[in-house]
């Protein structure tokens, strides 16, 4: 019997389905992420329906999205999944779809898994809104995959409300549950900038609901320049994130694979990472509490060969003044400045965005200036993210 070449038989197998017919031919770049963590959330997430809006950065003309379980303890049942454009209700956007797992309108996810979603065709624009709507039937979950600080408005709904208005026993919350990223098929001169850091980067202190985090900014630059106009910026910032040591959510160098190295078309990232490591010397129980620069500056260099193993270049962002917060000691401005020199001087990375020279206060250099402070002499306010952005040289992205 004359055996088939093993390609000829799996495009037998699986020649109708969406998933693979787009194997060979789609060129797909993360336009919107997050970097989830595991939480608990105020009320229990069985039979309930998850509306994440989003705020996207390429626009495309097909999406397709995955949804996580990383920090689940057990398989996750996913019945239905919608996305639809705009945020509110389904139908205030210019389209709505269901979504389907390999041809099926339900996925299981496996404890420490994700799924990712068949393809949709549908027009989504460049710095747009985006809802994925998510209904999970009743079932354990014990600890549900967030990410907490989305620094916008979702809703969570009791029972299946996929495509129905918001009912009045919605109830908003500020995380995006159990999505982990939303793809668009794109050029292939497409390509995707990963924004990696602790809750700078995340956006803490920003105006909720306004997209003023320094990546969105960056974003809005990118697409208004039509050298860069081709390029994704999407968020990996978790708050409270170290560079060495787990506690708010995975360390970065843990999660340096799942988040920068694993995203789809990565060509740059930004590495904005340590403020939290170097305030932790101030506690003598941490873990940190005997932190020298030398161990930062091995962990960060650890990231740079592996990025550079995989053809990304990295950009080393220097870190922010934190001088005038209560408690910070003068060891705490040492270990910052020891690590930014590094960064500016030592060339292991490819370039250098000065971040600090960009926020700080003039006069008092190891502060933020007081219109780029929130408030809490650590994250910068809107305009300082926006100050952070335009301190970015746009030709770092047309390398």
């Amino acid at each position: 019997m004359k055996r088939l070449p093993i390609a000829l038989c799996l495009a037998a197998v699986f020649g109708g389905s969406a998933v693979a017919r787009q194997t060979h031919t789609a060129h797909w770049v993360a336009s919107w992420a997050t970097s989830p963590v595991g939480m608990k959330l105020a009320q229990s997430a069985a039979k309930t329906t998850f509306r994440n809006t989003i705020h996207v950065s390429l626009g495309g003309d097909a999406i397709r999205i995955t949804l996580t379980n990383e920090f689940g303890s057990s398989p996750l049942l996913v019945k239905t999944a919608s996305v639809y454009t705009g945020a509110g209700s389904p139908g205030t956007g210019s389209s709505s779809h269901m979504l389907t797992f390999g041809g099926d309108s339900q996925v299981l996810i496996p404890a420490g898994g994700t799924a990712v979603s068949d393809s949709v065709t549908m027009k989504v624009p460049a710095l747009s809104e985006v809802t994925v709507s998510i209904f999970l039937p009743d079932q354990i979950i014990e600890i549900p995959t967030c990410h907490e600080a989305a620094i916008a408005t979702n809703l969570i709904l009791s029972g299946d409300q996929m495509l129905g208005p918001t009912s009045g026993d919605s109830k908003p919350y500020n995380s995006w549950c159990f999505l982990k990223d939303l793809q668009v098929q794109a050029d292939e001169k497409a390509a995707t900038i990963v924004a990696f850091g602790d809750s700078i980067t995340d956006g803490a202190h920003a105006t909720v609901g306004a997209n003023h985090r320094w990546p969105d900014y960056l974003a809005a630059r990118l697409q208004a320049d039509p050298k860069t106009s081709h390029l994704s910026v999407v968020n990996e910032g978790i708050g409270g994130n170290r560079i060495l040591f787990n506690g708010h959510g995975p360390s970065a160098a843990a999660r340096f694979d799942r988040d920068v190295l694993a995203q789809p078309g990565v060509k740059y990232v930004i590495l904005l990472e340590g403020i939290n490591d170097i305030d932790q010397t101030i506690n003598p129980d941490s873990a940190e509490a005997q932190l020298t620069v030398q161990q930062l500056i091995s962990a960060a260099t650890q990231m740079v060969e592996r990025a550079h193993a995989h053809g990304i270049m990295v950009y080393g962002a220097t870190l922010t003044p934190n001088g005038n917060r209560s408690g910070v000691t003068p060891h705490v401005n040492e270990l910052r400045s020891a690590y930014n020199q590094w960064l500016r001087t030592a060339g292991v990375v490819d370039a250098v965005i000065d971040f600090d020279k960009a926020v700080r206060d003039i006069q008092q250099p190891g502060n933020l200036a007081p219109a780029n402070d929130s408030g809490d002499h650590l994250h910068p306010s809107d305009a300082g993210y926006k100050a952070m952005a335009d301190a970015i040289d746009l030709a770092l992205f047309q390398r």
